[in-house]
């Protein structure tokens, strides 16, 4: 892999216990970095950081997202342990199933809005006031193709996703003369745990949009999610970045 430089970094990474997060973790500490996972999941917690701990320093706290409260106590922790939050990565995420918009229950079309964009407003909110104090700071929101084309029969998620973009661009442009990044990546669909919560049929419908034919690797994402996470990403705020096999073109 190509050596990106993120030394003497601490980042807290949502959904930091498996998948993209778990992948963007590995990228941030074979770059030099400290990882923080946030996950709503104990167990697999100590499995990532029994997993990435020989890589470099990793700590792990179980944080409902959603939850004001426990996001502040996170942030406080992180705080205590390291001194000082230089990224963040919204990752974690839920698709809610697949059905036609009238066909998904309230509760369910609520409960994506509130993990895809509520939460990551609520991780900003505690963060950003840490990162301006040291007046620096890189932010990645993990976004998705469906924000920005509107999959069939995943309104919830497509909304969702649409939003976070909305927050990136505007949470950019808020913090533009502060030496915090706002970005945003708009992947393809990549083969995680979250294909448990699709059918087939719809993961198939995914591949065919993929110009390239396949689905993107979480090690790709994590090489975008890094560079965008470095110092090397200086004149580029509020921006989407596609990583789609072609399915994303503008």
């Amino acid at each position: 892999m190509n050596q990106l430089d993120l030394r003497n970094r601490v980042a807290i990474i949502t959904g930091g216990a498996r998948g993209i997060g778990h992948a963007i973790a590995e990228r941030l500490l074979r770059s030099g970095g400290t990882a923080v996972l946030w996950d709503i999941d104990q167990a697999a917690l100590a499995e990532a950081a029994a997993a990435l701990g020989t890589l470099g320093p990793v700590t792990t706290d179980a944080v409902e997202l959603t939850d004001e409260a426990s996001v502040a106590a996170a942030t406080a922790a992180a705080m205590a342990r390291h001194g000082r939050i230089d990224i963040l990565v919204n990752n974690a995420g839920i698709t809610g199933g697949n059905a036609k918009l009238w066909e998904l229950e309230p509760a369910v079309w609520r409960q994506v809005i509130e993990v895809n964009l509520i939460a990551p407003y609520l991780v900003c909110r505690a963060v950003v006031p840490e990162m301006l104090k040291r007046g620096y700071g890189r932010i990645v929101n993990i976004a998705s193709i469906a924000g920005k084309e509107g999959n069939p029969n995943a309104s919830h998620y497509s909304a969702s996703k649409a939003g976070l973009i909305a927050l990136t661009k505007s949470l950019g442009k808020e913090l533009a003369t502060s030496n915090i990044l706002v970005n945003c990546i708009t992947p393809a669909a990549a083969k995680t745990a979250i294909f448990d919560q699709m059918k087939p049929e719809f993961i198939q419908f995914m591949l065919s949009k993929i110009p390239m034919g396949r689905f993107v690797q979480v090690d790709e994402i994590a090489a975008m999610a890094c560079w965008l996470a470095s110092e090397d990403c200086a004149f580029s705020t509020g921006a989407v970045f596609d990583i789609s096999g072609g399915r994303g073109t503008y």
